[in-house]
């Protein structure tokens, strides 16, 4: 959520930073709002100043006298009125927080400009592009792909988008989560088990809602499935205040990821590549925001250190305004290449949110030189997500005799060097 304050003295500039986003936002709508909520909120408080003046008048006054009796029936008026216009201070105020929520986050100065993917900038590149490789085909074509990744069935049992992973699909799956717990529990993250489901005020703090909600799975009890475990983990501290010397918290977390990707169609769905049901590895800091730039480099150089570790050709995408998405003041896009298909598969998302969760969710720390509550800066990054990953290493690493080798690194995970798919 934005600050009021900075909506209230630079709403020009507010207006500027949305549209570098390419979003639509009734900026205009909010302050009416606001100002309506301002102005009802200063004449309850005067009516309550003229009810506490007029109740220390009745008290020097003898009872029963006329003048008592016209103080007593001038407090009757008064108390009439802040009723009549607390009830409609608190639905101006409702009204109000309910539009603040629709504005998106302003991005960061180091965004670039632009509105389509083709304007993100790479600023980075790690191995070459696997070419010259002959049998290599798209993942699903893979002879026996289906042995271990069972498409068909998931669809009858559930439906299109949720696989059935089988003997050594489901143990490379596996292997892979392991190796990337490993990994970030290395590199400083605390592992936490979240819930996989979370109620609409979780929801609401990471900005799922109300951007988001064609593409969660809701139940009837108003719960939704976690589209990623960045909402639980982020949602831990929410409410809560921080000693500051705490900062920075790291926490990373395996979750099932839900996803009704609507309106997801083409090539770009094929296999792995876009899945209602994934597994991920989310990796989450709570962080001074002094350090919070400084946080997010090092934030998706620990999601880099993964792909290299795992042998994937990768390149770093820094988001324009307009591909970078509702919440997220500056974004970092990780792609591997996926030989087989010739094409860039993005497989992290590295984001810093400054306070715009935080304020949303007041997760607050106490400063040590003010002694007052601040808001903390939040950052996520996946670390990783797996199906797409996984569809990189067996087109990258398909061999001549049909098997798949297996990066060295998740060997002593797999417990072999290669998949076969018989």
């Amino acid at each position: 959520m934005l600050d009021p304050k900075l909506l209230r003295e630079s709403p020009d500039l507010v207006r500027a930073a949305i549209a570098k986003k390419h979003l639509e936002a009734d900026v205009d709508a909010v302050l009416a709002l606001d100002s309506a909520w301002r102005a009802l909120t200063t004449e309850v408080e005067q009516l309550r100043a003229k009810q506490k003046s007029a109740n220390s008048a009745m008290a020097a006054l003898p009872k029963g006298s006329p003048e008592f009796v016209a103080k007593v029936q001038e407090m009757k008026a008064v108390s009439s009125a802040v009723k009549e216009k607390d009830v409609k201070l608190k639905e101006t105020e409702a009204l109000w927080h309910e539009a603040l929520l629709t504005l998106p986050n302003l991005p960061h100065a180091s965004v670039p400009e632009g509105k389509t993917p083709e304007d993100n900038q790479v600023i980075a590149e790690h191995g070459l592009p696997h070419e010259g490789q002959p049998h290599a085909v798209a993942h699903w074509e893979i002879p026996g792909f289906e042995n271990l990744f069972d498409f068909g069935r998931g669809a009858k049992v559930t439906g299109a988008g949720f696989p059935f992973f089988i003997g050594e699909g489901a143990r490379l799956v596996r292997a892979l989560l392991n190796f990337f717990l490993n990994e970030n529990a290395l590199a400083g993250y605390v592992e936490v088990s979240p819930p996989i489901f979370v109620n609409a005020a979780s929801a609401t703090a990471t900005g799922q809602l109300p951007d988001k909600e064609g593409q969660m799975y809701e139940t009837i009890d108003k719960l939704y499935a976690v589209p990623t475990a960045e909402v639980p983990l982020t949602n831990f501290y929410r409410d809560e205040i921080l000693e500051e010397t705490r900062l920075p918290v790291y926490r990373c977390a395996y979750t099932p990821c839900f996803r009704r990707e609507a309106g997801s169609y083409g090539k770009d769905v094929r296999g792995l590549n876009r899945v209602h049901q994934f597994d991920k590895v989310e990796l989450l800091k709570w962080v001074h925001p002094a350090t919070s730039y400084t946080e997010l480099d090092k934030l998706r150089g620990d999601a880099e250190a993964l792909l290299r570790k795992l042998e994937l050709p990768y390149r770093v995408l820094l988001m324009c305004g307009g591909d970078m998405g509702f919440a997220q003041a500056k974004k970092y896009d990780l792609e591997v290449w996926a030989t087989g298909q010739k094409r860039w598969l993005e497989v992290s998302s590295c984001s810093n949110f400054e306070a715009f969760q935080a304020r949303r969710a007041q997760i607050r720390f106490r400063s040590a030189e003010t002694g007052k509550p601040e808001l903390v800066h939040t950052l996520n990054g996946s670390g990783l997500a797996v199906p797409r990953v996984l569809a990189a290493i067996l087109e990258n690493n398909l061999q001549a005799d049909g098997r798949v080798k297996v990066p060295a690194a998740l060997v002593p995970y797999f417990g072999k060097d290669h998949v076969t798919f018989n």
